[in-house]
């Protein structure tokens, strides 16, 4: 059977268990170099595409659905899968109580291999809270995406060849402040708010260099960063701590319970990045074993 052939079946049966399941397909396209294949399937389908790449896509299939950029990176099927499920969240694409057929291979083999069939707010596996309901309300979308991608980056490069571990809180910075107190003289303190956004392209390498400082990055809902190296002081009580997680992770717990923000975490000893909200791990993203 050629690759084309059975990412074709893979597809015609997706498609069909997506009508009629009233799901929406989540389609990784780097995987499957047919993609024109796509537009011959009659279907009223809500289609999400996942991709590495900003062009190269069909503008034919552009017209059928919504595409998720996913970082650079080496990742999993089910690293691609969280990162695209977490994103189209936060993008207001997918919501607690919807299904969604996920299909997925390895982009240098060019064919789909594997199909999985999720349901927002119950799949442990994929995302580990079942409270997804406004998590990301007030946050700018396109914000969370950014600071998203680099700490995937973060987690799977480090910095110069060394591990990096790091934490970036994103929103109701004021009262995240509250429970904030600088170790170092801030950084970002005096400049102007477009140059230090986190969608300005030019901030990207400053934020990877000021991500071996200890503390944490905190930013607004619009992507201005407030501040960097910045110790967090709230905690939750010791029976609600993330087990097995270190203090940068129980700091982002404990500042999630207390304000409106999100946290996304590096773990420096292992590489993975956690999203936390209202003190809890909303979806861990592990790095590829080498």
């Amino acid at each position: 059977m050629t690759p084309d052939k059975l990412s074709s079946m893979i597809m015609d049966f997706a498609f069909n268990l997506a009508e009629e399941s009233r799901a929406k397909i989540l389609l990784y396209a780097d995987a499957f170099q047919d993609l024109s294949a796509v537009g011959k399937i009659e279907s009223r389908v809500e289609i999400i595409l996942a991709t590495r790449y900003d062009t190269g896509i069909p503008d034919e299939l552009l017209k059928m659905g919504t595409v998720l950029k996913i970082p650079n990176l080496k990742l999993t099927r089910a690293g691609m899968i969280k990162i695209a499920v977490t994103k189209a969240i936060a993008m207001g694409i997918l919501s607690k109580g919807d299904t969604v057929v996920c299909l997925t291979g390895i982009p240098k083999f060019g064919y789909l291999d594997n199909m999985v069939m999720i349901d927002v707010g119950k799949e442990f596996e994929i995302l580990t809270s079942q409270n997804i309901t406004g998590i990301f309300a007030g946050i700018q979308p396109e914000v969370f995406e950014a600071v998203l991608n680099i700490a995937l980056e973060l987690g799977a490069q480090g910095r110069e060849g060394r591990s990096v571990g790091t934490i970036f809180i994103i929103g109701d910075h004021e009262k995240v402040l509250q429970y904030a107190r600088q170790i170092i003289m801030n950084p970002f303190a005096g400049y102007p708010e477009e140059e230090r956004n986190i969608l300005n392209p030019s901030l990207k390498e400053t934020i990877r260099e000021f991500s071996a400082l200890d503390g944490a990055f905190i930013i607004k809902e619009n992507g201005v960063v407030v501040t960097a190296g910045t110790h967090l002081s709230a905690a939750l009580e010791s029976k609600d701590f993330p087990k097995g997680l270190g203090s940068r992770h129980i700091a982002a717990a404990g500042t999630t319970a207390v304000t409106d923000s999100v946290a996304i975490v590096v773990s420096e000893s292992t590489g993975t990045v956690r999203v936390f909200s209202k003190g809890k791990v909303f979806v861990s993203i592990e790095k590829p074993v080498e």
